[in-house]
């Protein structure tokens, strides 16, 4: 008798976690956020500048305010940001966008060798 009644616990419950919905950035037009998240589920979203034109103007502002907390001695060198319905990811290797949450992301702004950003393949190899 218990283990029918288990089972039918387990399907609802693994139904009910089915159900979670998938965090979305922010549609507002020219607003740049700072996001924060303690799961990865559900975020806080803070205005970081309001009139921002592109994702890229975006992008450099959280780059400055992750630098700005490694300077004043966070030690968190990864921040999470929204700009119109896309999360960004900044960390040291450069800034990712990605679409959705649990999505693909791609290199938005990579890296050059003295530490400033770039859009990826601008910068000359050698």
């Amino acid at each position: 008798m218990l283990k029918p009644v288990l089972a039918a616990l387990v399907v609802a419950t693994l139904g009910l976690s089915a159900c979670d919905k998938e965090p979305e950035a922010p549609y507002d037009k020219g607003v740049c956020f700072h996001a924060v998240t303690k799961d990865g589920k559900t975020f806080k979203y803070n205005v970081v500048k309001t009139n921002v034109p592109q994702i890229e103007y975006c992008a450099a502002e959280l780059e400055g305010m992750r630098v700005r907390f490694l300077r004043m001695g966070g030690a968190n060198r990864e921040l999470i940001g929204a700009y119109q319905g896309s999360f960004l990811i900044v960390n040291p290797r450069g800034i990712f966008r990605r679409a959705k949450w649990n999505g693909g992301q791609f290199l938005l702004l990579e890296r050059t060798g003295d530490g400033r950003l770039a859009q990826p393949g601008a910068m000359p190899s050698n």
